[in-house]
């Protein structure tokens, strides 16, 4: 057995495995972001799947079962939102092109009622020129219609390729809820790492993706839901934008929101919509920044240790690398450098004590 255990170990085939292994990674690639949504629905709705499991008594119709719920009540309606937002974003890029929107007359208003040392700051820097902000808005107008062409053009090209990926997700989805754990199991006893180490770490990665999804996704939408009808009330255009905006930048620690709320709200009192301004301020304070400091604990119910600021970092870096999945494997990436350093020096700490008050 020890013969055998050091032929597999020997050079020859350890190459062939790394060269196996990077070729079945190549294969898989076009669908590891639908295999990494199944694998996160998978973890998300696994208490969802056992529920059903308990009343339909298979795991097979429990599975399909919780597919059905993940469907109607997430995929369809980010489909349906997803138009809204297109068509307005199209909107107001259209709006821009055409003139319609006067960005200039809106910052003369808000610059005369600043105050006045701040307005003679802003003129000194040159950013006091209202025709310059109409400028710069109408260059930013035709690279944003040119971008959502292209995505458009994008999209049409590959539907076969979008519709395929889906299909793919959904499969996984099924085999991960049903097979999860044993999955898991296998996965974990396969890894190269001390069994400790490997559990550890695998808790570590479940508590991190959870506590993302329902501390950071789960919040935004609902931060951005209640911003899309502070917005509705007060009378503003293109809620589901802005609404989508709100949710987007709640990802961000300490101002999040108030990055959409705040430009609003002073907007509405500079033009002279006292109530309206009002309205979106006490919300946006009270309403959607509160949002995050009541549900979070709820929803998460314990910290995953890792720092704003690295959570900042990750997150736009992830954004930046891999798109909308980076808003969980960002945070997750840097949890997992957390887990295993912490690991390390946990490790080498406990190997010195003993030595701690020995003899010379």
């Amino acid at each position: 057995m020890i013969m055998e255990r050091k032929r597999l170990e020997g050079g020859g085939y350890l190459l062939f495995l790394a060269i196996i292994t990077f070729g079945f990674a190549l294969i898989v690639w076009p669908f590891l972001l639908p295999i990494l949504w199944a694998a996160l629905a998978a973890i998300m709705f696994q208490p969802l799947f056992q529920w059903f499991r308990g009343i339909l008594g298979g795991s097979n119709r429990a599975a399909i079962a919780t597919l059905l719920v993940i469907t109607i009540a997430i995929i369809i309606p980010a489909f349906l939102i997803g138009g809204v937002v297109v068509e307005q974003t199209t909107s107001v890029v259209v709006a821009f092109q055409e003139g319609r929107i006067d960005l200039a007359g809106w910052f003369e208003t808000i610059f005369a009622a600043l105050p006045e040392v701040l307005r003679n700051n802003l003129e000194s820097s040159g950013l006091g020129s209202p025709q310059l902000i109409q400028q710069r808005a109408q260059e930013l107008a035709l690279e944003s219609s040119g971008l959502i062409a292209r995505q458009a053009v994008s999209i049409t090209g590959s539907a076969f390729g979008f519709i395929l990926s889906f299909g793919v997700g959904l499969y996984v989805a099924y085999f991960l809820l049903r097979d999860g754990k044993p999955i898991g199991d296998k996965i974990i006893s396969h890894l190269p790492l001390g069994s400790e180490i490997a559990r550890e770490l695998t808790d570590r990665f479940l508590l991190i993706v959870r506590a993302t999804v329902k501390g950071s996704i789960v919040v935004g939408l609902v931060q951005g839901a209640l911003g899309a009808i502070t917005f509705w009330i007060v009378g503003m255009p293109s809620v589901v934008l802005l609404g989508l905006l709100t949710a987007f930048f709640s990802l961000l620690p300490a101002v999040g929101p108030a990055i959409v709320w705040a430009p609003v709200a002073l907007y509405l009192l500079a033009v002279g919509d006292i109530w309206q301004g009002v309205v979106v301020l006490v919300s946006g304070v009270a309403v959607i920044g509160m949002a995050d400091n009541v549900l979070r604990p709820i929803l998460v119910g314990r910290d995953t240790g890792i720092p704003d600021w690295i959570i900042l970092i990750s997150t736009l870096g992830g954004i930046a690398a891999m798109g909308l999945a980076g808003i969980v494997v960002g945070p997750m990436a840097a949890g997992l450098f957390l887990a295993g350093w912490s690991i390390l020096y946990r490790s080498r700490t406990n190997e010195m004590e003993p030595h701690v008050g020995a003899p010379a």
